[in-house]
């Protein structure tokens, strides 16, 4: 009953400035205001300060906030954990997709692709380590060509 009577008086009040506004000639500063005025004169009408008014003062209603902020809460912290463990939708899905009938033998780093004789190494494994210890190496002069560029 207060909120009526209060956004009525707001209502009549904006639509005076509005009307002595108009007398000075200025028409479309006016009718903005007589706009702005009859907004809370419409929300009581259209019951929508009564349903604002039943929701702040109501208690279970701030509980059922409550609630909605702890299940986002819950909702955010295992999304934080599972990141954290590593094991990601794909990863899952990678290993539901990985049935017992796959390729790959019991024992074998690969899948079998071929008859089953074994393929040589094209290079010795010292060689590739020493090729991979090479090409991180560069990657680094890459890096620090870059910082010095910019004068790190």
């Amino acid at each position: 009953m207060l909120a009526e009577t209060i956004c009525s008086a707001v209502s009549a009040a904006g639509l005076g400035i509005a009307a002595i506004t108009a007398y000075r000639r200025r028409f479309l500063t006016a009718t903005r205001i007589a706009a702005y005025s009859l907004v809370p004169v419409g929300l009581v009408m259209t019951g929508v300060v009564a349903w604002v008014s039943g929701i702040v003062f109501k208690p279970t209603v701030w509980i059922g906030f409550g609630l909605l902020g702890a299940a986002w809460l819950l909702f955010m912290t295992t999304r934080a954990v599972e990141r954290r463990g590593g094991t990601t939708r794909k990863e899952r899905k990678a290993a539901r997709a990985a049935s017992p009938d796959s390729a790959v033998a019991p024992g074998a780093s690969s899948p079998s692709l071929t008859s089953g004789a074994p393929v040589p190494d094209a290079q010795p494994r010292g060689a590739a380590k020493k090729k991979q210890t090479a090409s991180s190496g560069e990657d680094f002069s890459d890096i620090e060509a870059i910082l010095k560029k910019h004068g790190i």
